[in-house]
């Protein structure tokens, strides 16, 4: 069973498992999004960018923080929905080979007028293996309560 309403309070902080970026996330996220941008799937193209490099989508990156998130088991059970994702922005590249992870602290915790519900917003930064903060906004979510 995940973490109540109760159990994420504002100021409670956690951390997620890390994760590597690999080529074949890059691979089969430009699959299943259909976004073969030449920056994410051609070399030479991105060689020539200011990244000198092939980067990942930064939709994926946004994925697998939310992957990772659930990783923790925080939200198990708990979870009712994923209701909303404030000012997310995407501040620095990652790269094949790059580790992350996510970094989380409530911000907000409030009921809702259903007794059995609360909300809860969390800022999240996505760090590199460098703590470069890579990707940050805020997500928000409705938890059940403890009856």
């Amino acid at each position: 069973m995940g973490k109540w309403f109760e159990d994420l309070p504002a100021g409670h902080a956690f951390e997620t498992p890390a994760r590597t970026v690999t080529e074949t996330d890059l691979v089969a996220f430009s699959g299943l999004s259909w976004d073969v941008h030449a920056l994410h799937t051609d070399a030479e193209h991105a060689r020539a960018t200011p990244f000198g490099e092939r980067i990942a989508h930064g939709a994926l990156v946004l994925s697998m923080a939310v992957g990772l998130r659930a990783r923790t088991g925080y939200f198990d059970d708990t979870l009712l929905a994923f209701l909303e994702i404030r000012s997310w922005q995407f501040l620095a590249p990652v790269r094949i080979g790059d580790t992350i992870r996510a970094r989380n602290e409530v911000t907000e915790a409030r009921r809702t007028s259903n007794p059995s519900r609360g909300v809860v917003v969390q800022r999240v930064e996505v760090v590199n293996q460098e703590d470069t903060v890579v990707q940050a906004g805020e997500m928000v979510s409705l938890m059940r309560c403890r009856e």
